[in-house]
């Protein structure tokens, strides 16, 4: 399978810790992402990685007995490290404060520690198998105070960092999950709710597996996902995902089942807004996108993967050691191992090999992937690095052998374009916010961001348009249909329409001397008014005579550029023209006579001159009652210019009544 196949891949540069081994012990902390790797208890050194710190922390501590966890809190402040069922030991990493460490016994009588969680640099959490403990560390003062706590009887936990949710498996099955929700010193209770199980237990044994169960944010929305090995209907084989979604307010729902039509061992990873779903006995994973369109029966929807199955791309492991040696060609590394642990929600860890990845998705060779090219730019549109893959679709739809029919070019369009849209309208409304003073009063008014499926006209016509219409091979009119079912999407979506659009679809018009086709969309405001566009039109006269009067219809629609129009025929040497145009708006009592007599003069057409001489003459004549100009008007010289070709007796002499 060749690397384009493949749209998954670890990521290219791990953390490497020491391997877990009788001396060494490996933890991983869910919250900071960090892995300690604790050697003899710590006396011989913890070191503590993460993905984004390359400065390792290590540190020693004394072996008091076996490690059970062991977290930083949030920024690294404070260590808690649990060696009992009933204590947490703490001590400061703060500088400058006290190194003693303080220990905190949990608070419920002949209860155990099933571990802690951290859920801001000063607060934390003790599960026990009877409640849960929500406590507030004063490091200066090396000591506890219990803020909250809630007695419940709990099977196992799971905590969601992202959410600052812990979700508690409670009753005998340990299928009814209690949720809490922690932020800034309090912590609040959300509605428990049941899993469903396969089938009816014959047993009373605990039934859920904390193995079956993930939680991660999909979407800015947080999900239960629930491992079910056999479907609940006898019909479907097969095992299947199913997602609870788990608002802050209201209960928990059964949104959506991803079905999965094999069974065997899986684990869960949830990667730009995706869910993945790893198969141990095929060494495959597939892929689920809730967003795209699937089977709803009323109450959830039913989800297929979105692509078939494929490995993670193979890796090499780098060899490490000195220069010399590392020359040795780098490791195979062993894909789907059994020694893999997979963490919420992009991290796979190798303990035995000592490697943290974090799990990617590759957009690229999904284009092949996925024929439907409807189903691909919803799909990518979803996605967090998509803008360079959706150029590059655009133009694959536009070039042989894969040239898309026109419909699907529209539906394209129209899919980029309501994006397009709706960035416009938020970046709108936040400006009309801003404007009318609300940014004071609502701390939550906060600028759109552009994510990079905002494919606005630049983007397309930089990579996509432009480049299209210098293919010499492709037909005229399929190029023009193209250029022009764009304009009519960004016109479907009232988005104003860039001139450069208008002028590409011009310049491509001419290129072909389609000038009927021209001027009908022109006549028919196919192409909307614009002063580039109308200043492009003048510069067509020489292949197009028409050109020049469609050019100032357009300006004169335009109406607020008669200064404009002026300009352009003067510069265009057309003095009577513009003479005629100022007239025609009853404008010509207001002009230099001197600009008009400058640009007459700059033709070199003598008779021309003396007619435009002749027409302020009579503006004077008429406005002042004598013919001479005023010294105010500057235009010595052309009057010097005028006796001397003309002579003084070509003057208009002063007509009285």
């Amino acid at each position: 399978m060749g690397e384009e196949d493949y749209y998954l891949e670890l990521c290219e540069r791990p953390v490497h810790f020491e391997k877990a081994n009788p001396v060494n012990c490996v933890f991983f902390d869910e919250a900071n992402k960090q892995v300690f790797a604790v050697r003899s208890g710590g006396a011989t050194g913890v070191v503590v990685k993460g993905p984004d710190d390359r400065n390792p922390i290590s540190f020693r501590m004394e072996d008091k007995g076996e490690v059970k966890c062991i977290k930083f809190s949030l920024e690294n402040k404070i260590l808690a490290v649990q060696r009992t069922s009933k204590t947490v030991e703490f001590s400061n990493f703060i500088p400058d404060s006290s190194q003693l460490e303080y220990t905190q016994e949990c608070k419920t009588k002949n209860a155990n520690i099933l571990g802690f969680c951290w859920t801001s640099s000063t607060e934390i959490v003790f599960i026990t198998d009877q409640g849960i403990e929500f406590y507030q560390v004063l490091p200066e003062k090396r000591n506890l105070k219990l803020l909250k706590s809630q007695n419940i009887n709990v099977n196992w936990y799971m905590y969601c960092p992202e959410s600052a949710v812990i979700l508690l498996s409670t009753t005998v099955l340990g299928n009814v999950l209690q949720p809490f929700y922690f932020r800034a010193g309090t912590m609040s209770k959300l509605p428990k709710f049941e899993i469903e199980l396969p089938a009816a237990p014959k047993s009373t044994k605990l039934n859920l597996s904390e193995r079956d169960i993930a939680m991660a944010t999909i979407y800015g929305q947080l999900y239960v996902l629930f491992l079910r090995h056999h479907s609940r209907t006898s019909n479907s084989t097969g095992a299947e995902v199913v997602l609870y979604h788990l608002p802050r307010e209201g209960a928990c729902k059964k949104t959506h089942i991803l079905k999965l039509s094999r069974t065997g061992k899986f684990a869960l990873n949830v990667v730009d807004n995706l869910v993945v779903v790893h198969h141990q006995d095929t060494e495959t994973s597939v892929i689920f996108d809730i967003k795209l369109r699937g089977e709803f029966d009323g109450t959830v929807t039913f989800h297929h993967p979105v692509l078939p199955a494929r490995s993670i791309q193979p890796y090499q492991i780098p060899v490490a050691g000195p220069a010399p040696v590392t020359s040795q060609s780098p490791v195979p590394c062993k894909l789907y191992s059994s020694s893999w642990i997979v963490f919420q929600p992009d991290i796979i860890i190798s303990a035995s090999q000592g490697y943290l990845w974090n799990l990617q998705v590759k957009l690229q060779p999904i284009v092949n992937l996925l024929p439907d090219k409807g189903r691909l730019m919803d799909f990518l549109l979803q996605r967090k690095e998509c803008k360079m893959v959706i150029l590059s679709v655009c133009s694959q739809m536009l070039s042989e052998p894969d040239r898309a029919s026109l419909p699907m070019t529209a539906t394209v369009f129209d899919k980029l374009n309501h994006e397009y849209k709706r960035y416009l309208d938020a970046e709108q409304s936040y400006m009309m916010a801003v404007e009318a003073g609300q940014s004071r009063s609502s701390p939550l008014l906060r600028r759109p961001v552009r994510t990079q499926a905002v494919i606005d006209q630049s983007d397309m016509y930089t990579h996509v348009l432009s480049p299209f219409t210098e293919k010499k091979a492709m037909p005229h009119k399929f190029v023009i249909a193209v250029l022009m079912e764009y304009i009519r999407s960004l016109n479907q979506f009232q988005i104003p329409v860039q001139h450069y659009l208008h002028e590409l679809v011009i310049k491509t018009l001419v290129q072909h001397n389609l000038f009927y086709m021209l001027h009908q969309f022109l006549q028919y405001h196919v192409l909307s008014d614009s002063k580039p566009l109308a200043c492009l039109l003048l510069s067509l006269e020489s292949f197009y005579p028409p050109a020049h009067q469609l050019s100032l219809d357009m300006l004169k629609r335009l109406s607020t550029a008669n200064d404009e129009i002026v300009e352009v025929l003067l510069s265009k040497h057309q003095v009577l023209a513009a003479l005629r145009f100022i007239r025609g708006i009853g404008g010509h009592d207001n002009i230099s006579a001197r600009k008009f007599l400058d640009a007459a003069k700059q033709t070199e057409d003598n008779m021309l001159f003396y007619t435009i001489f002749r027409f302020f003459e009579q503006r004077n004549q008429r406005l002042r009652g004598k013919p001479n100009f005023t010294p105010g008007e500057h235009c010595e010289e052309h009057v010097a210019f005028f006796k001397q070709v003309f002579g003084d007796q070509a003057l208009m002499k002063p007509t009285t009544f």
